[in-house]
């Protein structure tokens, strides 16, 4: 649906709509258990929902984080229902929404839906039956709140409630930062006193502080519950790429193990190594470029049981909610905790014993740090951005001329990144046609706090690997659960080492009892040292490397006699993490602690080397595409495509497509959302969004239309 079709759905008055008005009767919070049972079919409530419910019946705003699959969504539909009138849902994802709206009309609740996907009559339609008060729910995308008018529509008959689902997303150090959902602070109150429920499954501490800041809800009830699982034993591994196929392959014969969900980095790996599983047990790759109708029969097929392992990209939601997955594996590092422990929560959800192992190692983490220096670029290259934007609007193409002799600016693709990041941030004004001039001096500061948040999660990511300490606690820790016991978990591999599935141990050898009394004896002379300066001074007179020193520190913490703590400095206005080692109560008192040794495997020492320019599982570059007619004739009409989104969503055209992308879709000219999948670049959101038009436009402009 294009906004320029919306200004006429907000003039019919109530009375042009069909169906009768909904007259709700408001229900008391002392009711809610009944109302539970009668509308939604629940005989009560699970963990922490009732609190949350309440609180949001009586009228008060609400920032719940709970993890998936922990019931947040009943947490604003059951309040919004007690309350009367109709509950409007702000989400960022139409799936979900689509999801949602088809589970409550299934409950007999009436529901409508204004996205990007919806015709103009839909849309018109929801919007009289909106004013007509005939609507239990409204769920809108984020950018529906820009259009001109369309807040004042909704004014006309204030919500009882908003929900705000993903909420994460109006935060720049959210996982999933969208620059769309950071009107809405500006937006809502025009809505009030409708109170506010913000939800989401992944919210740091910083996260929660700037969601309701953001929205302007200060003094919102906080709910950080529900973090802990207790029946997942989570396993780290440092393990070299090329074992890591066939430790897979070992780890899931057992057939207790199965069901399970192996995230691959890509889509190459995915296949590749669904491939290498199949003859052993049913197995099939999961990802965004394979067509719907396969990836529909793969999911079902999973879901029954037919299928028992599926590997999919990390980069694509499977949408998968199946109760008995027993294990989940990622054959590397993740991006981000929060992202980490989404994808660990597709296990056990039926409450029985389950196992995430995760393999990584050092070249992943580089890998990270390639993508982090291409997506954030270094300050003093954004610095040479916003100083060659003019004072005045010029063509982004005329910046682009005057930047030619910049090689790190020169490329499309990075000019792109660099500036989408200079607007988000206020240095650079961007209309929908790319006429840049600068903005803001301001941006600077906000920039370089994004970037090293960014890169502070990656090395969060890498640590939490690393360490030695209860997996779980280190997440739930993270999250800032309120009602967690902090107590270990008992059941990860720093816990129970003895029932690892991946990792093994040993007893010390004497050479590393020898290096075991050192540590403990350097820490007794001076505890607290930096782990960085032990090993210099343990490794002085000995052959001691830095992977064995770690094995040792490890087993310490793992015995009870050493802990690791967090500490950090600052140098050239940046700051510098470390750990540091203390001595425990009961390290001080033995002479020679009793711990046990990861066993060290093969190829580790190769680890180590810089990643080549061009990262390990991206796309090849490939050459120069010959511009023919054809393609000229696509790019035009994909131009002008853009150049009209642009204009109704008021964002600059590179928001819809990158000039590359566009390029590349002009090139491989698909004949089907699954081909245009294919395109690099295009990612599902985006195929989602705009993949019917795109495809319509491919196909006229090859036909000469």
């Amino acid at each position: 649906m294009n906004d320029k079709n919306l200004e006429p759905m907000w003039r019919a008055d109530e009375t042009e709509a069909h169906g009768t008005v909904n007259h709700r009767t408001p229900t008391a919070p002392s009711e809610l258990a009944p109302l539970l049972s009668s509308a939604f079919g629940f005989a009560s409530f699970r963990p922490h929902q009732e609190a949350v419910c309440k609180a949001a019946t009586l009228g008060a705003d609400v920032l719940l984080v709970m993890p998936t699959g922990a019931g947040k969504s009943l947490c604003y539909q059951l309040p919004g229902i007690a309350r009367g009138g109709t509950t409007l849902v702000v989400s960022p994802l139409i799936a979900l929404m689509e999801d949602q709206a088809t589970k409550l009309a299934a409950l007999g609740f009436a529901t409508a839906r204004i996205h990007s996907g919806r015709d103009r009559e839909s849309s018109r339609r929801a919007c009289a039956d909106y004013l007509g008060g005939r609507l239990d729910f409204l769920f809108i995308a984020p950018e529906r709140l820009a259009v001109v008018g369309f807040p004042e529509m909704l004014a006309k008959r204030r919500p009882a409630l908003i929900a705000v689902d993903e909420a994460h997303c109006i935060s720049h150090w959210g996982h999933d930062f969208r620059p769309e959902y950071r009107m809405l602070g500006e937006r809502l109150p025009i809505l009030r006193p409708a109170p506010i429920v913000a939800l989401t499954a992944t919210a740091t501490p910083m996260v929660q502080d700037d969601i309701v800041r953001q929205l302007g809800i200060a003094d919102a009830q906080r709910f950080i519950h529900g973090f802990r699982r207790t029946n997942i034993a989570i396993e780290a591994i440092e393990m070299s790429p090329s074992e890591r196929r066939p430790a897979i392959v070992k780890l899931l014969r057992e057939s207790e193990r199965r069901p399970a969900i192996v995230y691959a980095p890509t889509r190459k790996e995915a296949e590749a190594l669904a491939a290498t599983l199949a003859p052993q047990f049913a197995s099939a790759a999961y990802h965004a470029g394979m067509r719907a109708p396969d990836r529909e029969r793969i999911q079902a097929a999973f879901a029954r049981g037919e299928t028992e392992v599926v590997v999919a990209t990390v980069a694509f939601g499977m949408g998968i909610d199946k109760a008995d997955v027993r294990t989940v594996v990622h054959t590397a590092l993740p991006g981000s905790i929060e992202a980490y422990y989404q994808e660990i929560g597709r296990a056990g959800r039926d409450g029985l014993p389950s196992r995430a192992l995760l393999m990584h190692s050092f070249v992943d983490r580089r890998t990270h740090e390639y993508f982090h220096g291409r997506d954030y670029p270094e300050l003093a290259v954004m610095d040479r951005l916003f100083a060659a934007c003019a004072a005045t609007p010029e063509p982004k193409e005329a910046l682009r001329l005057r930047l030619a002799e910049d090689p790190e600016l020169a490329a499309p693709d990075v000019l792109d990144k660099a500036l989408e990041k200079l607007w988000i941030h206020g240095g650079a004004l961007v209309d929908f046609e790319e006429n840049v001039r600068a903005g803001s001096t301001a941006w600077r500061a906000a920039f370089q706090a994004q970037r090293d948040h960014k890169l502070a999660s990656l090395i969060g990511m890498a640590r939490w690997a690393e360490a030695s300490t209860c997996r779980m606690l280190g997440l739930v820790g993270h999250f800032g659960d309120q009602e967690d016991s902090g107590q270990p978990c008992g059941v990860c591999d720093a816990c129970a080492p003895d029932a690892c599935i991946a990792r093994t141990f040993h007893a010390p050898s004497a050479s590393e009892n020898s290096a075991i009394d050192r540590i403990l004896g350097a820490l007794r002379a001076v505890d607290g040292q930096a782990t960085g300066r032990l090993f210099r001074e343990l490794s002085d007179d000995t052959s001691l490397d830095r992977r064995s020193f770690e094995h040792l520190l490890g087993g310490l913490v793992r015995s009870g006699s050493v802990r690791l703590a967090q500490a950090a400095f600052e140098k050239d206005g940046k700051r510098i993490e470390f750990q540091r080692a203390h001595l425990t109560d009961a390290g001080r008192r033995v002479t020679t602690a009793r711990v046990t040794i990861e066993r060290a495997r093969t190829g580790k020492k190769t680890e180590r080397k810089r990643v080549p320019p061009k990262a390990r599982g991206s796309r090849p570059t490939s050459g120069a595409t010959a511009v023919t007619p054809d393609v000229s004739r696509i790019a035009d009409a994909l131009r002008a495509w853009r150049l009209e989104e642009a204009r109704h969503a008021r964002v600059p055209a590179f928001r819809i497509l990158t000039d590359r992308v566009l390029t590349a879709i002009a090139s491989a000219r698909p004949e089907s959302i699954d081909q245009l999948l294919d395109v690099h670049g295009m990612g599902v959101h985006g195929a989602t969004k705009y993949g019917e038009p795109i495809v319509g436009i491919v196909r006229a402009a090859r036909e000469g239309q």
